[in-house]
């Protein structure tokens, strides 16, 4: 299993998407109407710093998550935090501020200021703006993302089923019911130069897809009278109007906030779904002295312990089934979840609970813990698991 510890951080700059060797339409397809902001436009930014490594078997640590943010800051709080990008870091006087080069140019700053650790920083994920957001990955590898929403009712149902197979499949879903979706699509370049897309190109797809979707009765939706009315099928749909244009490489959707599909192409379909628990526990190594305990693990050490409303998050994959629309139950996957982390909610973990009495509840720990919890659950069919401390802190396993 690959594991991978994130550090979020925040900043906020201004910067003009602008090329002056092109023509202002040029710039207009490429960036959107913001290019004509001649003087800059603001963001908040939020940053995430990913690693992965071993994690060492003592500490139970991947990487110490607040030397993290204590070296990583150096560089936001002087090269990006309330600058104007442009003309205030010399990294982009010759290259466009896009999320995608800004991601890059952290990830070039900050990595070389752990090169005396084992854990190596492999990507830098960038949001933007609640739309838009950015990931640059250690080889080289640049993804640029794209969210739009749409409201919609629907009958959750297929017309390849039989109405008693409908309503044993999906239950009280197959009366009309509504959600607010929101879609993500994730454009990838394996070395990029230059914008991933246009963002003319992203708005034109957006828009024809609006037109079809939003507000509509999705069963009466004529490109979708043939096919279930799943979420799983929805984002293939929403995946194969989108790359008769343009080449996306992935799509979530989203029906609310916890719950989504992604659609990868073919039959590569996933369902992810979240679920939060609280608990408390306390870093520490009974090895150590309680100075060294204290200097590793700061207030987290804390002897009568400290907790966190955790949210989790697992993704599964596996055989789509044409003929329903669907990947796996989702009621089945709620009730995974939940009995996986019941032992586990409104616990004390280290002394409460049989896993955490040899090692370390860290996040790294806690993670790799819940992972056989979920998968067994679920026919092994996880893929990925996420785990949130605090917003700035998350911890994920993938399968290999």
């Amino acid at each position: 299993m690959l594991l991978t510890v994130s550090k979020r951080l925040e900043f906020s700059a201004s910067r003009r998407l602008f090329v002056p060797r092109w023509s202002e339409s040029e710039n207009v397809a490429a960036f959107g109407e913001e290019s004509r902001a001649k003087h800059g436009t603001g963001r908040n930014y939020v940053a995430y710093f990913i690693f992965s490594g071993r994690v060492e078997p003592v500490t139970g640590m991947l990487i110490n998550i607040s030397e993290i943010k204590r070296r990583a800051d150096e560089i936001v709080d002087n090269q990006f935090d309330h600058r104007f990008l442009n003309g205030d870091n010399p990294a982009f006087r010759e290259v466009v501020p896009t999320a995608e080069n800004i991601a890059r140019q952290l990830l070039t700053d900050v990595a070389p200021l752990f090169s005396d650790v084992d854990a190596k920083l492999v990507a830098v994920h960038l949001i933007e703006t609640p739309d838009r957001s950015a990931t640059y990955y250690s080889d080289g590898a640049t993804e640029a993302n794209y969210w739009f929403e749409f409201s919609a009712a629907r009958r959750t149902m297929s017309p390849r089923l039989t109405a008693a197979e409908n309503a044993q499949l999906f239950g009280a879903a197959s009366s009309v019911h509504g959600h607010n979706y929101r879609a993500r699509l994730t454009f990838r370049k394996e070395k990029a130069n230059g914008p991933v897309v246009q963002q003319r190109d992203v708005d034109t797809s957006v828009t024809s897809l609006r037109h079809e979707l939003d507000n509509r009765h999705l069963n009466e939706v004529a490109a979708l009278n043939d096919r279930p009315i799943t979420t799983e099928s929805l984002a293939a749909y929403v995946h194969e109007e989108v790359t008769a244009s343009l080449p996306v490489h992935r799509v979530r959707l989203h029906e609310r906030e916890d719950f989504f599909a992604e659609a990868w192409g073919g039959q590569n379909i996933f369902l992810g779904l979240q679920t939060r628990f609280s608990a408390a526990h306390r870093l520490h190594v009974p090895s150590f002295s309680d100075e060294e305990n204290v200097a590793l693990f700061g207030k987290c050490d804390n002897p009568r312990g400290h907790g966190h409303l955790y949210l989790a998050e697992a993704t599964i994959g596996g055989r789509y089934d044409e003929r329903s629309g669907r990947l796996y139950d989702f009621i089945a996957f709620q009730k995974a979840l939940t009995q996986a982390i019941e032992p586990w909610k409104d616990r004390h973990l280290d002394l409460e609970t049989e896993d955490f009495g040899k090692i370390s509840s860290t996040g790294e720990n806690i993670v790799r813990a819940l992972w056989p919890k979920i998968d067994s659950r679920l026919n092994h069919q996880l893929i990925r698991l996420r785990l949130w401390e605090t917003k700035n802190n998350r911890f994920t396993v993938r399968g290999t």
